[in-house]
């Protein structure tokens, strides 16, 4: 496994337009844009525990966190897309210097338990360590969310280890697993999400398809 011409490939398939799996119904990635952010804030809403991932309460919220997570002197934020509603996000916040990056990502609650999540994560992951190229990725959840960690080794993570009582929320101290990603790491076999857009310039095509990160 590795890249081949412009784009990422898993299994020898590129992910980018133009592969024979593009006209297969399916979620899509694209670059986050401003239009989102109704979206966004629905997501929000419709899920409590979508708070660790910022305050987003009002349109204007969800605005300045699209704004914040699509700008690319930060980072890259991709939209999952299930037809053209946005169903989640996978975003990295880059460090040029170290050729690093923090790895996030989240999903709505009615688009849970698809796999899309950690296929999605995959495919970002890899355009990130080939195509960007960095040389490293991290990211963390808490301990009680282990469904977060099933994503992050189903991206080819490994666990580095645990920093013990981050966080106190609710009164409770609350411990955060980490994981690392390198370039040199195996790829994981997984199912790619395909591109629908390879550019952040690229504003006005919809995807195609089927109708702060501690995570």
């Amino acid at each position: 496994m590795g890249v081949h011409g412009a784009g990422v490939v898993t299994s020898g398939r590129s992910v980018f337009p133009g592969d024979d799996d593009a006209a297969r119904p399916g979620p899509r990635l694209r670059p986050l844009r401003a239009e989102d952010a109704p979206q966004v804030l629905e997501a929000f809403a419709s899920d409590p525990d979508m708070v660790r991932q910022g305050t987003v309460r009002t349109l204007a919220d969800a605005e300045d966190y699209v704004l914040r997570a699509s700008d690319p002197a930060a980072g890259a934020a991709w939209a999952l897309c299930d037809g053209s509603p946005l169903v989640g996000l996978i975003g990295i916040t880059i460090d040029e210097k170290n050729k690093s990056g923090w790895f996030w990502y989240w999903m709505t609650s009615r688009s849970r338990g698809r796999g899309w999540t950690a296929r999605a994560a995959a495919t970002v992951a890899d355009w990130a360590l080939s195509e960007r190229g960095l040389q490293r990725l991290e990211l963390g959840h808490r301990v009680n969310n282990p469904a977060s960690g099933a994503v992050a080794r189903s991206a080819g993570f490994v666990k580095e280890g645990t920093e013990r009582g981050k966080f106190l929320i609710d009164g409770l101290r609350v411990d955060v697993d980490t994981y690392g990603r390198l370039a040199s790491d195996p790829w994981p076999a997984y199912s790619a999400v395909p591109f629908a857009e390879t550019s952040a310039e690229s504003k006005t095509a919809p995807c195609q398809g089927s109708t702060a990160d501690v995570i």
